[in-house]
């Protein structure tokens, strides 16, 4: 199945504690139906210290499920994804003003 999000894009929470928030996709598991998203969704990690690294309570954000993210359309609102073909290539595009993605 083709990929309704994926890395870079820019997203919308529409549940759970960061609700309404932005952000881009740092990471997406197919997988698992998860993606990471740049600042949201942050839990904090006590890492040991390292030669390379300082270690103490670093904040990491963690794995939102897909359902609950919908692509940002170009009115900066909410939007379904859907596919069609233009010039032989298959294309995303926001389902609420028909631009492709």
């Amino acid at each position: 199945m083709a990929a309704k999000l994926r890395k870079g894009d820019n997203v919308i929470v529409l549940a759970g504690k960061d609700k309404g928030k932005t952000g881009e996709i740092a990471s997406v598991d197919p997988k698992a139906g998860k993606a990471v998203v740049e600042g949201l969704n942050m839990a904090i990690r006590h890492t040991r210290q390292s030669q390379a690294s300082q270690g103490g309570r670093l904040p990491k954000a963690m794995p939102i499920d897909l359902s609950n993210l919908a692509i940002v359309d170009a009115n900066g609102k909410a939007s379904r994804v859907g596919f069609r073909m233009e010039d032989g290539k298959k294309v995303r595009f926001a389902k609420t003003t028909g631009d492709v993605i």
